[in-house]
């Protein structure tokens, strides 16, 4: 079988076309450079391509989507090129089978497998036989090194994944085609729908959960007015080692995060948001008021650029769309500590609150009310200081650092629950 080959700058995944096509020789500069591009297989009298690849070196990132003749997104490979330049992590995959022509794309009762894999061994495949809409299940994957990772093909030439898809038993017969061109380019601006490597989850609007005036929403409450932060004490850090953790779980490996920051005291801040809404049983409008973040301030410069920060063995090559690096917690609780006062100030975390045993001493306990900070305690030996909040639940919570112009750290930030969208000036809410 001949497989007609194109290339292009990008693949529009809402039209099905490409975007930009460009010529073999200015891919393969683009695959030097590191720059996305991407291949388009197919082949004559079909309209759907058999599959389409992402690549971008300078993301570490190949993607892959096999088509269907109806044109349907059958199977997505994400790879990832990590310390070895020479193989790919096979990071994720994920197959649909449709249970007919009729059936739409990602249609949420079609059957699904996914499959995620680590550098490290680990991994998990999880089964959805009916879809999003029945149970699922999971277990630990059990993989060959080589179908953990595939050896980095050079330039051109790269085989064809999806042969085992399309019942093609013999190689094929490549063609160099012109990928046809989309009907408009926007200007030079690829569409909103073009393809693009994962992107971890972004900071947004961080800084102006604190200033007042401003309005958000959460999607809960379609617009919330955010007033003034609120600060409760402050948070002495001798060390000059400003610790980020969930203080439930102790593996005996330290903090979660760690933030260098100048030895010092710092206030303790609540970004808070108010917002009105109908009470169904009082039969009237109740303004409240809500905590939306808690951060401790470093200093009043404001922050030029917020960063995720992370613990020393995480990857953010690895990260998917919208994945996160944190904190862990499996009892709704974070704090801010003094890391190097970690292992007392946790033992007394658990003696103050878990134990109930507060009233011991009033100079190391401290118990804070109507707030989200829960608890203070205080290491006599150092100096150094803990104060636990609350999130909403369980689970990963990523710490921001927002830095100045400078670089230097002016703040760090933990949202309780997800981040607020600004509204547009003006009174129009979002959507509408």
């Amino acid at each position: 079988m001949v497989v007609e080959v194109g290339y292009a700058q990008a693949w529009d995944l809402e039209t099905r076309v490409p975007w930009r096509p460009i010529s073999v020789e200015e891919a393969r500069e683009r695959d030097a450079a590191g720059l996305p591009y991407v291949v388009i297989y197919g082949v004559a009298g079909r309209e759907a391509p058999l599959e389409v690849r992402l690549v971008s070196w300078r993301d570490h990132y190949v993607g892959l989507w096999v088509y269907d003749t109806q044109g349907r997104r059958t199977y997505n490979l994400d790879m990832r090129l990590l310390n070895d330049p020479m193989r790919l992590l096979h990071r994720y995959t994920a197959g649909w089978h449709y249970t007919g022509p009729e059936m739409a794309e990602f249609d949420e009762a079609c059957p699904r497998i996914t499959v995620e894999l680590f550098p490290d061994g680990r991994g998990r495949r999880v089964e959805e036989p009916q879809g999003k809409r029945g149970g699922s299940h999971g277990t630990v994957p059990r993989v060959r090194d080589d179908e953990r990772w595939t050896v980095r093909p050079v330039f051109g030439e790269w085989p064809l994944f999806s042969a085992g898809f399309h019942g093609l038993t013999e190689p094929p017969v490549f063609e160099i085609t012109e990928a046809a061109a989309a009907a408009e380019d926007g200007g030079g601006i690829a569409p909103a729908t073009c393809w693009r490597p994962p992107r971890p989850a972004q900071p947004g609007p961080i800084g102006e959960l604190f200033r007042p005036g401003v309005r958000v929403t959460d999607g809960y409450h379609p617009e919330m007015m955010v007033v003034e932060p609120r600060r409760i004490g402050a948070l002495r850090v001798p060390s000059g080692l400003l610790a980020v953790s969930g203080p439930d779980i102790d593996n005996g490996d330290g903090p979660h995060i760690t933030v260098p920051v100048p030895p010092g005291e710092y206030v303790l801040e609540e970004a808070q948001a108010r917002h009105t809404y109908h009470c169904e049983w009082e039969g009237s409008e109740v303004t409240r008021t809500d905590t939306t973040a808690v951060r401790l301030l470093v200093s009043e410069c404001p922050a030029a650029t917020w960063e995720m920060a992370r613990r020393p063995d995480d990857d953010p090559r690895l990260l998917r769309e919208n994945e996160i690096l944190g904190f862990d917690t499996d009892g709704a609780t974070g704090c801010f500590a003094d890391a190097g006062a970690w292992e007392p100030l946790l033992a007394l975390f658990e003696k103050g609150l878990i134990q109930g045993d507060m009233d011991l001493d009033p100079d190391v306990f401290e118990d804070i009310s109507d707030s989200m900070y829960l608890l203070r305690t205080r290491d006599r030996a150092s100096g150094g200081e803990l104060a636990a909040f609350a999130t909403t639940g369980d689970g990963t919570y990523p710490v921001w650092v927002g830095r100045s112009e400078a670089g230097e750290v002016v703040g760090v930030v933990v949202l309780v629950e997800g981040m607020p969208e600004l509204l547009p000036e003006g009174g129009a809410t979002v959507g509408a």
